[in-house]
């Protein structure tokens, strides 16, 4: 018996099996990508010193209050700091040290005037700049903690790293960075009319594309995929390898064979194993039969073999259960609505969920139905960026409609309902 339930209900019943995987170290140079399992906090500020962000001229401002380009300030220049040095003396109101970007302010200075504000003169072997402005207390100085202050959480648990979090973890000495170990994603193809994607094409055949397929969106939320290859279609085959997938992996992924025909047997293989079925219809098109089961708090999803139907599936039911496991809160494709740029005159008694591409014009964000919409159709797949989101019991709807959309780019928070 199968029974449809709604997308929302769906997601529910497959992330309350969720657990997070357990984290691990990885060296600086190899943690790009990975998933911070700890927050970032800074252990201390920065800058820690006293810095000028320019080259110039430290000096006291008092010394500075009567200048003008009438009547020029000259200060004795008493030496030159460079980034990584300090200059250990004390500058009294009349003195300037040439400092670089970056460099330590001297001690008796509150104030860097830039260099192309500046002369330097020669007088009477000794070294002067000319100062033709008043310069403010505080100006062009970058204070300690201006940056980041000691304590600070800089960057959250969850998040997924980047080159600028790179930077970050570098500032603070993390050699060893914590990460979210990956979660293993073993993919099983289903069905004896599979070829390998290097095999001569024959007559009623296809090549093996949705195992390829996932296993990049796999990668693409973090995850670690482990292609178990084709299985033909029956009862023993697809066992055996089910089976073996869910001993050496986290999360088994099934494209084929969730259906009611005679050669679908991923429904009688979660019988055999006893797993907990927690849905096998789910009033969507495309994947109406998409399915889940949980056998020893492993979860096991059931994807359409059709291409489209199975990456819609993954969006909407693994990826979020993927993410979860990684601990990252948002997790799910992003909402919007936008203005419809096309009809799309089906009528709808489940909701679809159509590839389409959503762009950005005058502020608004609009959306177009790409390719047919069929779930066997892969070309579809390779211009969109988003699914045109059509509520069930509709009878389609016209070009200016506010319509619903799911970005493929972006994250949200929430559950769709």
């Amino acid at each position: 018996m199968r029974k449809p339930i709604s997308v929302a209900e769906a997601i529910e019943r497959i992330m309350t099996w969720c657990q997070q995987v357990e984290e691990e170290y990885v060296s600086l140079e190899q943690c790009d990508g990975r998933i911070l399992a700890q927050h970032i906090e800074a252990t201390m500020p920065i800058p820690w010193f006293d810095r000028s962000p320019y080259d110039g001229y430290a000096l006291s401002a008092e010394a500075t209050a009567e200048a003008s380009s009438s009547h020029p300030v000259l200060l004795e220049v008493v030496g030159t700091v460079g980034a990584g040095t300090v200059w250990d003396g004390l500058l009294t109101p009349k003195q300037a040290v040439k400092i670089m970007t970056g460099a330590a302010i001297p001690n008796g200075a509150n104030a860097v005037i830039m260099v192309e504000l500046t002369k330097e003169i020669d007088k009477e072997g000794k070294r002067f700049v000319e100062i033709k402005r008043k310069v403010s207390e505080g100006e062009n100085i970058v204070r300690i903690g201006e940056d980041m202050k000691q304590g600070e959480v800089v960057v959250e648990k969850g998040t997924v790293i980047h080159p600028g979090i790179v930077a970050v973890l570098a500032t603070f000495g993390y050699d060893r960075v914590p990460v979210m170990k990956k979660p293993r994603v073993a993919i099983i193809s289903t069905g004896s009319e599979l070829l390998q994607v290097y095999e001569p094409l024959e007559k009623g055949k296809i090549r093996n594309s949705n195992a390829y397929m996932l296993q990049a969106q796999v990668r693409r939320i973090g995850g670690e995929p482990i292609l178990f290859g084709k299985v033909p279609d029956t009862f023993e085959h697809t066992l055996q390898v089910v089976q073996k997938a869910l001993r050496e992996a986290d999360v088994v992924i099934t494209t084929g064979g969730v259906s009611v025909g005679d050669f679908d047997y991923i429904p009688q293989v979660y019988e055999h194993l006893g797993a907990k079925l927690l849905f096998n219809k789910v009033a969507m098109r495309p994947g109406s039969v998409t399915s889940a089961a949980v056998f020893e708090n492993k979860m096991l999803f059931g994807l359409s073999g059709n291409p489209s139907a199975c990456y819609v599936g993954f969006e909407l039911f693994a990826r979020p259960f993927i993410k979860a496991m990684l601990g990252q809160s948002r997790r799910y494709l992003k909402r919007e609505q936008a203005v419809l740029q096309k009809d799309f005159l089906k009528p709808n008694p489940f909701t679809r969920f159509v590839r389409a591409r959503a762009s950005h014009h005058d502020g608004l964000l609009y959306v177009e139905p790409v390719g047919k919409d069929k779930s066997n159709i892969v070309s579809s797949l390779v211009q969109a960026n988003a699914l045109l989101v059509l509520p069930g019991g509709t009878r389609g709807f016209q070009a200016g409609d506010r319509v619903d959309v799911l970005l493929f780019e972006d994250e949200g928070d929430d559950i769709w309902r």
